[in-house]
């Protein structure tokens, strides 16, 4: 079973679709969602109030009204999960770079104006004694 299926199987077993429903929607064996919802905690009868589960370790997530939703339960998940599908990454948002102190080419993400590849650059480049 892929990262996928096993992301699909947790949010439609949230939604209240039973383990032949998820099996034939997904196209795999009956017995594999069974024992993978055995497995994740995901048994007995689902609710109809969707449960939002940790995207990387499929642990439920508390919600709280009038914040924004919870995608994962903690930095380590999110920094995990974004590491295994960097082809979800919006691209657009790199820049090329040139460092001012080493003159090491690097990509910035999000900051087109970064003149430094690293702090320790930075530090070198600001405080260096000449």
């Amino acid at each position: 079973m892929t990262d996928a299926q096993k992301e699909q199987v947790r949010y439609l077993r949230c939604e209240g679709l039973g383990y032949g429903a998820i099996a034939t929607r997904l196209g795999i064996s009956e017995n594999t969602v069974k024992s993978f919802c055995r497995r994740n905690n995901l048994t007995g009868v689902a609710s109809k109030e969707p449960v939002v589960v940790c995207r990387n370790c499929g642990r439920p997530l508390p919600q709280y009204p009038k914040r924004k939703q919870r995608k994962f339960c903690s930095e380590a998940c999110r920094r995990a999960w974004w590491k295994m599908h960097p082809e979800l990454i919006h691209k657009a948002a790199f820049y090329p770079a040139t460092c001012a102190h080493c003159g090491q080419e690097f990509q910035s993400y999000g900051n087109r104006k970064r003149k430094y590849c690293s702090h320790a650059c930075y530090i070198a480049a600001r405080f260096q004694k000449d």
